[in-house]
């Protein structure tokens, strides 16, 4: 296959790929994203010999953090052919190994043994990348290695068998409230930069109504961050119509028709792609694959296998249903979430008019909340989940609970919410005595702590731009 071909074009190819070989200029963006600093403390690091795997959906600034990473090093004074950035969907290097890649680059640039910081973008394109990765970790201690992958490359029957103990996973998902604020360069809120949410149980009410009005004047961005997502192209558009065709062409159709059938063999787009679809309409609904099947006019095993990938490509969160007690969940029914709610509203078109609908709001802000608590708890690897009630049809939206905390979330995104001593979550949390507990709000006057008689439970009523704003702030302590 390489006949057709010489060394020179792929020469040319690498050249191209990493313009400060020859000390043409380049620009990277200023604005770093959380997994920049972790990328960099993990390097730093001397003892850790480990690759470092950037998994997050398309289009979330992968690529742009490697280029950063490389930039970071050139200006700290690393030799600029010791950095050697590829992008492995090209259709040349896809057909080459990145054994005979790195060949060419000892050959010609960089003399195999010395100390080289490889950036392997969409790495999953890369034939037996699994095994050429394990070799490089195990026997070439001068490598430091970062890799992406736009869908999540690292199986678990292949970790198992070359991976464990040889990659560090750092997600990279969409732009949180607070990074979204802070990429558009909006005026930040005057807030102590140790404000975690869990402290809001103990501020007090004049804590609590500085905090509201500092973040006052971001509820106008909130509406806009709900509704554009969070994906940094589309965070600096002002255009609305512009940003969802940008989502339906660059990560929707881009993953469905390309990725899916690439990556994953699947051969009947058309299915997946009306999967997508109906998510887009369900979100955050119990799906039953019976039920899918039957609207869809599919198998219910196609349905599930569709689910699982679209979990893999990093298109959807999947929450499992907890029972109380540790009871026995009967015919287990998952719920489903896109990973960000403005892949919905760009596939159904769907703009500032879901801003009035309560249905379309609820939905929206119960997405945008599971994905900044995803992202928080990510260090914890805590179980994520819903209850819900099989005779009572009462239910908690999101339950987050590991052996060092177990919390429950409702979302309420109205006009007045209040704690309810019925409701599902005030049933949850006192069947399972919890300490706190979460009711997401709309409003800022929906602000503070709520006890119930007979319950021991603490509620803490906040609002949706609050709790996102502060959860995507306090994310960066996590990783310091």
């Amino acid at each position: 296959m390489k006949d057709f071909f010489d060394n020179a074009e792929i020469l040319n190819v690498l050249h191209g790929f990493n313009p400060w070989w020859s000390g043409r200029p380049y620009a990277v963006p200023s604005f770093r994203r959380l997994a920049y600093g972790a990328c960099r403390s993990y390097l730093d690091n001397p003892d850790l010999r480990r690759a470092i795997l950037l998994s997050g959906p398309r289009r979330v600034g992968k690529t742009t953090l490697l280029q950063q990473l490389a930039e970071g090093f050139l200006r700290e004074g690393a030799d600029a052919k010791s950095i050697l950035y590829l992008s492995l969907d090209h259709p040349l290097l896809k057909l080459l190994s990145l054994r005979d890649i790195l060949a060419l680059y000892h050959a010609h640039l960089h003399p195999e043994g010395k100390p080289a910081l490889l950036l392997l973008d969409e790495v999953q394109y890369a034939s037996g990348w699994e095994t050429e990765v394990k070799l490089l970790v195990d026997h070439q201690p001068a490598y430091r290695i970062v890799a992406t992958g736009s869908a999540s490359v690292v199986h678990k029957e292949k970790l198992a068998e070359s991976g464990v103990g040889r990659w560090i996973t750092l997600p990279v998902p969409t732009l949180s409230f607070y990074e979204f604020v802070h990429i558009r360069n909006e005026a930040v809120p005057d807030l102590s930069a140790t404000q975690r949410p869990a402290d809001l149980f103990i501020a007090t009410d004049a804590d609590r109504l500085h905090i509201a009005a500092q973040l006052r004047p971001l509820l106008p961005l909130f509406n806009r961050y709900l509704l554009t997502g969070g994906f940094p192209e589309t965070a600096r558009q002002d255009d609305i119509a512009l940003c969802q065709r940008l989502l339906r062409e660059d990560v929707v159709e881009r993953v469905l028709k390309r990725d899916m059938t690439a990556l994953f063999g699947v051969r009947n787009v058309n299915d997946l792609e009306r999967l997508f679809i109906y998510l887009c309409l369900h979100t955050g609904g119990i799906l039953a694959h019976n039920t899918v099947a039957r609207d869809l006019e599919t198998s219910a095993a196609t349905v599930g296998n569709h689910l699982e990938l679209l979990r893999a490509a990093n298109l959807v969160y999947c929450l499992p249903p907890v029972a109380i007690s540790g009871k026995k969940v009967l015919r287990a029914r998952n719920k489903y979430y896109l990973v960000d709610a403005a892949l919905r509203n760009a596939v159904l078109l769907r703009g500032e008019e879901v801003l009035a609908n309560a249905d379309d709001m609820g939905m929206i802000v119960e997405t945008t909340v599971l994905r900044h608590l995803y992202a928080y708890h990510y260090r914890d690897t805590p179980q994520i989940a819903y209850w819900r009630d099989a005779v009572t049809g009462k239910e908690v939206d999101i339950i987050v609970k590991s052996p060092a905390y177990h919390f429950a979330f409702e979302i309420k995104y109205r006009s007045h919410a209040e704690v309810e001593a019925k409701s599902g979550l005030a049933l949850y949390c006192n069947a399972e005595k919890l300490k706190q507990a979460y009711l997401v709000t709309q409003q800022d006057t929906d602000f503070g702590v709520t006890e119930l008689p007979g319950v021991t439970t603490r509620f803490l009523r906040v609002p949706a731009h609050i709790l996102c704003y502060l959860l995507g702030q306090a994310e960066r302590l996590l990783w310091k």
